[in-house]
């Protein structure tokens, strides 16, 4: 036991021990953020909890992803500002088919993860055909309930973008699911 000299200090400095342990709290808070922060449809779809470790390392891991598209989508940029400099139109239509050449394959399907909603965002092309329903449908086959869903065209594209929110919040929505159906559907059409 430690014994005071000199007097009875209130103000006395915390022990290591409760300095270890808030350190400890505070890094625990911090990894559960990150780990919040990564998109569960990209990696790992395993509901069992994993280690703090296996956090770090799937959050290093995704942020080279990340960093791999931006250095990705970067190029794609420079190619379409550098083919719209030569090209002296600048309607609308001739941007999209500048992007379509860069490596913008039709269709596209991306899927956010928003919590206890997710956002579908399907870009098409106009002799694609396939039928909206068939995504609501698989929507709300994997525990999503539709809440709006909106189109435009532009160009030779048609933009869809639907919200869906959980049933069942408890439940949620299989995000890895939803977008490996999508994808299959969209592969089928």
């Amino acid at each position: 036991m430690k014994k005071n000299s000199g007097g009875g200090d209130s103000t006395s400095k915390p022990d290591r021990k409760t300095i270890e342990r808030n350190r400890r709290i505070h890094m625990k808070t911090l990894c559960f953020k990150l780990a919040s922060l990564i998109t569960h449809h990209d990696f790992k779809p395993c509901k069992e909890i994993v280690s703090q470790q296996d956090q770090l390392d799937l959050a290093a891991a995704y942020i080279k992803h990340l960093t791999e598209k931006i250095e990705k989508l970067k190029e794609m940029k420079e190619q379409v500002l550098k083919s719209m400099e030569a090209s002296s139109s600048s309607n609308s239509s001739s941007i999209m088919n500048t992007a379509a050449s860069v490596g913008l394959s039709l269709p596209v399907v991306e899927l956010r993860d928003l919590g206890s909603s997710i956002e579908v965002i399907l870009i098409t092309g106009l002799n694609k055909n396939f039928m909206l329903y068939e995504v609501i449908s698989i929507l709300e086959q994997e525990g999503g309930e539709v809440v709006s869903a909106s189109f435009s065209t532009v160009g030779g594209k048609i933009f869809h973008t639907l919200h869906a929110q959980a049933k069942i919040s408890r439940v949620g929505v299989e995000t890895t699911r939803v977008c490996q159906r999508l994808q299959e559907l969209i592969s089928y059409h």
